[in-house]
């Protein structure tokens, strides 16, 4: 490596820590020479094109305490945007999401994609794209694309409830329709980070658990997402919890989904839609409040194999399942507390999403936001 190449990644490196004592929180150049160990000057000097640019923006000076006034920094607010898109099995979503998090932008469709082709799936996605961004000047930094199923290698290995849409390359395709940079992940894997940035709202180590006809885990471990070697790590709607039970989609018998997916859910309660199950739940109508709890129970067990397999102390109902977690907590709770060997005085902390329905398009998102931040030449390209 030149001088000339190690000087630029030491400022790349600087640069970095910057944006992401800002992702944090806005401070004045004497704040985050304080946070990040960097000289004023340094820090001058390395803002000065992120002003430029339009990226931050100096806000006016304020007096706080004694000394001199501070002229804050932050994210300026029609700075570069990310989109996240959401292809479910239930529904299409798309979410702009700007660099301090704020989200803009966010469409959700309720549309049944099990018999649809990639050519018809990507053309809506990408005609929702346009949607929360047609007429704005903001730079886009690219898409993050969402998808229920087995990801790998940027194509999709396997989706038993989309099997339309397996050996598809959908990042390649829907970058030909919309013309940006697009990263392809699970679905589960996204709605776990979503919960890692840019704020930590369950900590460093949990399970996120979020439900449409399937069901997908995004397990944290230390502040990342594990995937497994593969991308198989998290598929906890095919954990068998009955061995002969229910004949599955991917071809076993018995696996969590068949007893604890929404669907499932839907047709036992005699409903065809979520808020209407969530009003009969409400309402007190027995015959969906006894399929939520069987459907709970069932929940229970499967992620009760998770905790015993990766020691992580919290678990985040997310999805359809937040909607329902006043009806559906009990039930789980009572199946972690009985199978769980680091229960007792250590009970698994369960928690609904404040993210919801919106976790995973949120956190696809944000994995082109995090990019951004870690790899700041982007912000410059």
């Amino acid at each position: 490596m030149t001088t000339v190449d190690h000087l630029r990644q030491v400022r790349l490196g600087n640069l970095r820590t910057v944006l992401l004592a800002l992702v944090d929180r806005p401070g004045s150049r004497a704040d985050l020479a304080a946070r990040t160990g960097l000289t004023k000057a340094t820090l001058s000097n390395l803002t000065e094109p992120l002003l430029a640019g339009g990226i931050l923006v100096e806000e006016p000076a304020t007096l706080a305490g004694m000394g001199r006034p501070s002229k804050p920094l932050r994210f300026h607010p029609a700075g570069p945007v990310a989109v996240g898109a959401e292809i479910n099995v239930s529904h299409l979503a798309v979410e702009t999401l700007g660099l301090d998090g704020a989200t803009l932008e966010r469409r959700l469709v309720p549309a049944d994609m099990r018999k649809a082709t990639a050519d018809e799936v990507l053309d809506r996605v990408a005609g929702l794209i346009r949607e929360v961004t047609e007429g704005s000047e903001r730079t886009l930094l690219g898409v993050g694309l969402a998808f229920p199923g087995v990801v790998h290698d940027g194509a999709i290995v396997r989706a038993p409830n989309l099997p339309k849409l397996v050996g598809e390359r959908l990042a390649e395709r829907l970058g030909e329709r919309t013309g940006l940079d697009v990263q392809l992940d699970n679905e589960a894997n996204l709605a776990a980070l979503a919960h890692l940035w840019p704020r930590h709202l369950a900590g460093e180590d949990f399970v996120h658990v979020t439900a449409d006809v399937g069901i997908g885990a995004g397990v944290v471990l230390g502040g990342e997402v594990y995937r497994g070697v593969s991308g198989f790590a998290g598929e906890l709607g095919h954990v068998v919890i009955e061995r002969n039970g229910i004949r599955c989609t991917c071809g076993s018998r018995g696996c969590v989904e068949r007893y604890a997916g929404l669907d499932v859910i839907l047709r036992e309660a005699g409903r065809r839609r979520l808020d209407s199950l969530r009003k009969a739940l409400e309402a007190g109508d027995p015959k969906a409040a006894a399929a939520v709890r069987t459907a709970g129970e069932a929940l229970g067990v499967g992620i009760a194999t998770l905790m015993n397999l990766f020691d992580v102390p919290t678990v985040v109902l997310g999805g359809s399942y937040a909607v329902l977690y006043d009806h559906l907590r009990e039930a789980v709770q009572s199946e972690l507390d009985g199978r769980v060997l680091a229960g007792g005085e250590r009970h698994t902390r369960l928690l609904a999403s404040p993210l919801g329905e919106f976790a995973v398009v949120r956190g696809a998102a944000g994995l082109i936001t995090r990019r951004a931040v870690q790899q700041p030449e982007r912000l410059f390209a």
